[in-house]
């Protein structure tokens, strides 16, 4: 997977937010709030050049105390939501 062009990572007023950019985004009209830990994955898979659901629980379970199996978990909702929105593409 990969983080489609044209979607940034924000901070607007202390809260960490995906903004579209560009015109093949014009009709994005949503702001996605991330908490710490997402945010925290998207700015990781972002500089990826491709990346897996395991690669971001491994990177999770690094930088936060979180189990492999909560992380794995959260991570799969994480991605179901983000692939819906558009976000990310299978490559």
């Amino acid at each position: 997977m990969k983080i489609k062009n044209g979607f940034e990572l924000r901070d607007v007023c202390g809260e960490k937010v995906i903004i579209a950019q560009g015109l093949e985004n014009l009709d994005f009209s949503k702001m996605i709030n991330l908490n710490e830990s997402a945010a925290f994955l998207w700015k990781a898979s972002s500089e990826m050049e491709s990346f897996t659901e395991e690669d971001l629980v491994h990177l999770l379970c690094e930088e936060y105390e979180v189990s492999q199996d909560v992380a794995a978990k959260d991570i799969h909702s994480m991605i179901k939501e983000w692939k819906s929105l558009g976000l990310v593409s299978a490559e």
